[in-house]
Order: C-alpha cells, then sequence, then structure tokens
C-alpha cells in the first residue's frame, strides 16, 4: 500500500461537531432500517474456534473510503456494517501521554501535519532503522488539534481529508460492541520514556477495551497478567514472514510454529491472509496452510487482515471480494474468527447473507442474470469456456452477439472487428485491414473479410476493460477456448437444463445486408433449425440498438425483442418511450442512465427504470463488472453492494454481467425479503449523499449531464432488401495459414505503480 509522502497544499475545512457528522452519514442510507445481525445461519456450522460467528473488525472505521481512524469513518462503520462490529485503532502516544488513533507511527502518512507544521520532522530509530518523519511523541494533543487526518492510500478519494485526529475515548464514546486497540510501538515508545503497559492498563479503567493486539512478545507478556481474558482478549499479530519480533529477535515464520508457546501470553493470533491462503507469483492461490487448525488446536483464535476492496485479488476470486471472504470462512475446512477489514460492509454481506448457501441454495430475489460474451471476466469472450463458465455460474441467459463471416456464417464474437477479440494482427490477416465509416471511425480486419474456417483458426484473446489500471481478467487463460456458430451456441443452450434461455444480438445488419450478408434471417434461419421453434422452455430473446432491426424481427417473428440504448441517457421522453412499445418487448440501459454520476460519484437516482417499466417495459441494466475500478465510489468498491443498489434501490429486472456468478448468487442470499429487518449494509445508498461529507472546495467539476431519448433517437428508415452471397464453389472454404506475424510485444516497456495510477485517473 502507498503512503503519501506530502500533504495536500489547500485550505482543509475544520472539524464537524459529533451531530453534524451523524446527520450527514445518515443520508448515506436511503432509508432507516433495524440494526438485526443477520444471523441465519446455525451457530455449529461455523468452524470457528469457539462456533461463533465470525467477527468483523473495522481498521480505523471505514478507512476504504473515509480519513483512517475518522471520527466519520468510525461512524460509517458502525452505520453499514454488522452491528457487532469491533472498531480498530491502532494507538499511538503524543507528548503528553494522550492515546490518539491513527494509522501510522509517522504522522505525516496519515495527517497534514507536515503543512502545520513545515520544520519539525525528528530522526529516530525505529525497530534498529534510523526514520525521519512527524512522531506523536513530539507533539502534545494541543499541538494536534490543529491537524487533520487525510487519505494515506493515493488509490482513494482524497475528497473526504479533513477531519481532526481522534483519541481512544472518543473512539469509545460511539459505544461500539467491541474495541480493539492494536499497540504497534511498544519498544519505540519505552525508547522516548513512555509506557504503552500503563497507558493500557489506565486507559481500560475508564474505557471497555475488549482486544489488545501487539507484535512485540515482551509487551503482552508483560501485561498478560493485569487482563482478564474474558473481558480483555491479548492477540498476538503476526507482521510479514521474513520481519524480526524485536523482543525475541526471530522471524514470525519462527514464531508461527511456536504457537503453544504464543498460548501462554495470548488467546488468539492475528495474521496477514497470506499466511493462510498462500498466492504465487502470478496472483493465484497455492493450498491452504494449516495455521488455523494448528493454531485452533492450541486453543488459539485467529483473526486475518490484509483486506481490501481496492487491491488486486488473487485471480481466483474473480475480481469479487466477497469470494475471497468466504474462502476464509466457509471452505468446508475451517473457518478464521474474525477479519480485519478496510471495508467493513463487506464481510458483513459475506459473513451474514452469503456463508452456508449451499449447491441447492433456493432464490430468494427475482432478478434475470445475462451474461455478457458468457463469462468473459474469467474467459476470452465469446468462446466455449466463456459459455460454459456462465452455465456453471447459473446465469439464467446466455449471450450471443452475431457477426458473420465472408460466406455469410453466423457465429457468436463480442465484436465485429477481430482485433477487438483474436489475435488477427499477429497473423497474415493484418493485411485485410480496412476502413469502414458505416461501422467506426477507424481501420479495422472484420468478420467479413475472413471466412469462418480462417476465424477458427485465430486464438481467441480476453478482453481486459480496466488494463490502464493494470487490473488484468484470468491471464492463465487469456487466450483459451473455442468460438462457437450460432448453431452450437443454441445447441448448447438448448441442452443446458439451468438456462432458461438465450440473448441473441444483431447489429450493424443495414450494411451487412448491403453486403449480401442478411444477418437477420441466418439468426431466424439457426434459431428455427435448433428446434428453438418448437418448444417453450427456452425463451429466444432477440437484441438491437436498431429499431429497424426489431421491427423487421417482429414481421417474422414471435420472440421477445430487447431494445439497446446505445447511450448514457438521464431520462426518456413519452414519446420515445411509446414508440420503443411498437417493436420492443424491453430495453436494455447503461448503469449511467439508472444512477446518474459526477466523476465517479452518484448525484441522484434518474426515472428511466420507472418510466419505462410503467410502459409495460422491463428494464435490465450492463454492464456490471466486478474490477472495482467500474463502480461508482458510493458502492464502497464491492460489487455486490452495485447490483443491491440497482435491484434494491432501482428496481431492475435483470442485469447484465461478465461475472454471473456474482449475480446469480446475489438472489440466493439470506437478506432479502427480511422487511424491517433488514440489515442496514443490504439497505440502497442515498445518490449523492457523499458529496454532503466533503469541503465544498474539494467538490469534483460538475460533468455536462447525460441526453434525453427522444422519438428522433429511437425511430430509423426501414432496412434495405438483400440476398445471401453465393457460397464458394464445392462449399468449402479456404484453410487458415499458420500465423507468422510479429511476436506479441509487451504492454508496456516499465511497471508504473498502481495505485499511483488509479489516483491520477480517477481523482483529476
Amino acid at each position: 500500500m502507498n503512503r503519501r509522502r506530502e500533504s495536500p497544499a489547500m485550505c482543509l475545512w475544520r472539524a464537524l461537531t459529533s451531530l453534524v457528522v451523524v446527520l450527514l452519514l445518515l443520508v448515506l442510507l436511503q432509508c432507516t432500517v433495524a440494526p438485526v445481525s443477520a444471523q441465519r445461519s446455525n451457530a455449529s456450522s461455523w468452524l470457528t474456534l469457539n462456533g461463533n460467528k465470525p467477527s468483523i473488525i473495522a481498521r480505523g472505521g471505514f478507512s476504504g473510503l473515509l480519513p483512517h481512524s475518522s471520527f466519520a469513518a468510525y461512524q460509517l462503520a458502525q452505520l453499514v456494517s454488522d452491528p457487532d462490529v469491533i472498531f480498530y485503532c491502532d494507538v499511538q502516544l503524543t507528548k503528553d501521554g494522550a492515546g490518539i488513533c491513527t494509522s501510522d507511527l509517522l504522522l505525516q502518512n496519515s495527517t497534514d501535519i507536515s503543512r502545520i507544521y513545515p520544520n519539525k520532522s525528528s530522526s529516530y530509530n525505529v525497530n534498529g532503522a534510523i526514520t525521519e518523519g512527524y512522531f506523536p511523541v513530539d507533539f502534545t494533543l494541543k499541538d494536534l488539534s490543529k491537524v487533520t487526518l487525510v487519505q494515506s492510500i493515493y488509490s482513494r478519494s482524497q475528497l473526504f481529508d479533513g477531519y481532526p485526529i481522534q483519541t481512544v475515548e472518543e473512539v469509545a464514546s460511539l459505544k461500539p460492541k467491541g474495541l480493539w486497540l492494536n499497540v504497534q510501538h511498544d519498544l519505540f515508545f519505552s525508547q522516548h520514556n513512555f509506557s504503552m503497559r500503563s497507558y493500557v492498563l489506565t486507559v481500560s479503567r475508564t474505557v471497555v477495551v475488549n482486544v489488545i493486539s501487539s507484535p512485540e512478545v515482551g509487551f503482552l507478556r508483560s501485561i498478560a497478567s493485569r487482563f482478564n481474558p474474558r473481558i480483555t482478549k491479548l492477540i498476538f499479530r503476526f507482521l510479514g514472514p521474513s520481519d524480526i519480533e524485536p523482543s525475541m529477535n526471530q522471524t514470525y515464520t519462527s514464531l508461527s510454529k511456536n504457537l503453544t508457546f504464543i498460548k501462554t501470553f495470548a488467546s488468539g493470533i492475528l495474521v496477514p491472509k497470506a499466511y493462510i491462503w498462500p498466492v504465487d507469483g502470478t496472483l493465484y492461490l497455492q493450498p491452504h496452510t494449516s495455521i488455523v487448525q494448528d493454531a485452533h488446536k492450541e486453543g488459539l483464535e485467529v483473526y486475518a487482515s490484509e483486506f481490501y476492496n481496492d487491491v488486486p485479488l488473487s485471480y481466483n476470486y474473480s475480481y469479487d471480494p466477497i469470494t475471497e471472504y468466504l474462502n476464509f470462512v466457509d471452505n468446508g475446512d475451517f473457518s478464521v474468527d474474525g477479519v480485519l477489514s478496510d471495508f467493513p460492509i463487506t464481510p458483513s454481506e459475506a459473513i451474514d447473507c452469503f456463508a452456508h448457501l449451499g449447491s441447492n441454495a433456493s432464490e430468494n430475489v427475482k432478478l434475470l442474470v445475462i451474461s455478457k460474451n458468457g463469462a468473459s471476466g474469467d474467459y476470452p469472450d465469446c468462446t466455449d469456456l466463456a459459455y460454459n463458465k456462465a452455465i456453471s455460474d447459473r446465469a439464467d441467459v446466455i449471450d450471443c452477439p452475431v457477426q458473420m463471416s465472408k460466406e455469410g456464417i453466423p457465429f457468436c464474437m463480442s465484436s465485429i472487428n477481430l482485433i477487438n477479440s483474436t489475435n488477427v494482427l499477429r497473423t497474415n490477416y493484418s493485411s485485410l485491414s480496412t476502413t469502414v465509416p458505416q461501422i467506426q471511425p477507424g481501420s479495422g480486419i472484420f468478420t467479413f473479410n475472413l471466412t469462418w474456417n480462417q476465424i477458427q483458426g485465430l486464438t481467441p484473446a480476453i478482453s481486459n476493460p480496466y488494463s490502464k489500471y493494470f487490473l488484468y481478467r484470468n491471464p492463465k487463460f487469456k487466450d483459451a477456448g473455442h468460438f462457437l456458430t450460432l448453431s452450437e451456441f443454441l445447441d448448447l443452450a438448448k441442452n443446458s437444463s439451468s438456462l432458461s434461455g438465450v440473448l441473441i444480438s444483431i447489429e450493424n445488419a443495414a450494411y451487412l445486408i448491403e453486403q449480401q450478408l442478411p444477418i437477420i434471417d441466418a439468426v431466424l434461419d439457426a434459431v428455427s433449425k435448433a428446434g428453438y421453434g418448437n418448444q417453450t422452455a427456452k425463451r429466444v430473446m432477440i437484441q438491437s440498438s436498431s429499431s429497424s432491426v426489431l421491427m423487421k424481427i417482429k414481421e417474422k417473428s414471435n420472440y421477445e425483442r430487447v431494445y439497446k440504448v446505445d447511450e448514457d441517457i438521464r431520462d426518456a421522453a413519452h414519446s420515445a418511450i411509446e414508440d420503443i412499445k411498437t417493436f420492443a418487448t424491453s430495453v436494455v440501459v447503461s448503469k449511467s442512465s439508472v444512477f446518474l454520476e459526477d466523476q465517479q460519484y452518484l448525484t441522484r437516482l434518474s426515472d428511466v427504470v420507472p418510466k419505462l417499466q410503467s410502459a409495460k417495459l422491463p428494464v435490465y441494466v450492463e454492464t456490471l463488472s466486478n474490477e472495482f475500478v467500474s463502480q461508482p465510489w458510493d458502492f464502497f468498491s464491492d460489487a455486490t453492494v452495485e447490483i443491491n443498489n440497482h435491484v434494491q434501490g432501482a428496481g431492475v429486472d435483470g442485469v447484465i454481467t461478465d461475472f454471473p456468478y456474482t449475480s446469480a448468487r446475489y438472489k440466493w442470499n439470506q437478506c432479502s425479503n427480511l422487511g424491517n429487518n433488514t440489515p442496514n449494509f443490504m439497505a440502497p445508498v442515498q445518490p449523492g449523499s457523499l458529496f454532503q461529507l466533503m469541503q465544498p472546495s474539494a467538490m469534483p467539476p460538475v460533468e455536462p449531464p447525460n441526453p434525453v431519448l427522444t422519438v428522433s433517437d429511437v425511430a430509423e428508415s426501414p432496412l434495405p432488401d438483400g440476398v445471401a452471397r453465393t457460397p464458394p464453389a464445392g462449399g468449402t472454404t479456404s484453410p487458415a495459414p499458420t500465423s507468422n506475424g510479429p511476436p506479441r510485444i509487451a504492454a508496456c516497456i516499465f511497471l508504473l505503480n498502481l495505485a499511483m495510477l488509479i489516483s491520477a485517473l480517477l481523482l483529476l
């Protein structure tokens, strides 16, 4: 995680009173619901040490969004997490002995102190290394009253900076269900004649301290006899495997093999998550270790740390943080006793709503889950692997964007331009690059320039829509799988008992018809030959952004017709909706047309969905992805929060997603249909509420509003008549030549820091 090197040079707003902050944070939820702990799973099903539900520990409050250890961060954690959430405070001591909560011993990493006191840094020995910076032991609590907290992670929004530093007593005044004090540098404070031992003993007389952790054995052993373990647990915190524990002069790896010794002074351990589920150098999971089971055998609880929604996860988790949490608490072999998170809403969802669902879980939410090019978040678009993954992920509908080959064979591919989804540039076909203004402004190598046999010889390429943030999809399978003809796709879907239907997308029909490639007739013929016209078990949905295409479909069949609005809109005119009703039975809109945004912050919920639904037009929203950069800040870098807001907040009828499993799993969650007992973290957010927590000078510039959909946007001229091309003599196609193109070039010459890049792009 990257730390700030300097404070922002701007005038920061002063402390909000606790009453004002409470009022501002309350509007983050659209409605106030009862803070009910969703303990719907039998306690005995948890494989924790005591069979209890795993604890959720908010590291510095909701520090994934608001400055670490700010009053607002703790309040937000309390508001949108499990009601039993534990507050975690990295406690430091000031010059006058006050205990404050800051994320780091070096105050410049989490505050604007270098701006307030530009010439008061010091150099001290910290665990054997000379370190320069601003240390709390050099400033009184009064001195620090002029200092405010800032976001210490570059990739996170800095628009919420400016909250005052909090003392332990002030954090405790929020009356959390649990207070966890982490003493990271007892040895350092001892060298400066401060006693952390005396401090924690003193503060525990006025504040209920439920947990005290430290990476220093000597400190925990010094206080072990002074605390009742039934009131205050002592937890030994492990640092990096090769780091040296100062009082024992042993590596933490060595200490992890001596849990019997740790049991003599602690009731549990706090370990980085990689101690439990190691990840190799390519970000793929390795088999889990035995540290949880070994610790449980010794009677030690195990807490896991380093859970963040906004950093790359193991590819095994498909960018879904809930899947990661479930792998630690509901894997069938063990469960950790708690998780330490910067985004406490996500483990709240995982533990209370999605754990112990089982393979036969029933659906609790009515929602149509439609794949986007199959499960294209895990495998190359529209390949057999992507479609089979979407089926196994329990998508309701799988999709086929139909393209046409040179001889008129319809097949599934995400783009008419082969460059976008294949290795065509590395083959001899690179010379076929042309410009077709009716399709796209730039040049491309188009599907209708190659025969199906030639296209089959191309290698698929996985889509990486967020590669500019260095977020890549499943690189081990980046070129795996085979493309399918429309007929093969239809047979695959027909033979799947779990699917309810297929969605076939038709674009560029007018141009293709002019080129003697009658795509509509080819699609209808393939659907008919596949037997879909003779059965009702599978629904057939045909989608297009062209009203003339759907008019033609209506003339020739009774299939469902889905109109795709191919631009972001803020509203739809009544006349436009009435026009859509004449040719479509449902509508697809972008998610930016549902929740209006400004610089990735929600401004308001549009009327697009209810207006279309009032006209009896079901609404499907696209494209929901798992990568955290794809979601507005209001959704907390959590794909499930985004899904929940589109379902519970906007009331959409279905979602189109490149990660079908995340949306399908949402339908099984145990926190649905609970009425007034719905937990806070499953209530929709209030768009615009985050602006209430920003200082006015920090608010992002207002972007131009989305347009309103009008009749002129919808109406089109009829399609031209056309005839099919004559197939080659003998009905054969030429074989694909062996690729002899240039070798693949690395995407970039040097690696940039991921967090710096995301910050630069998102916070402009």
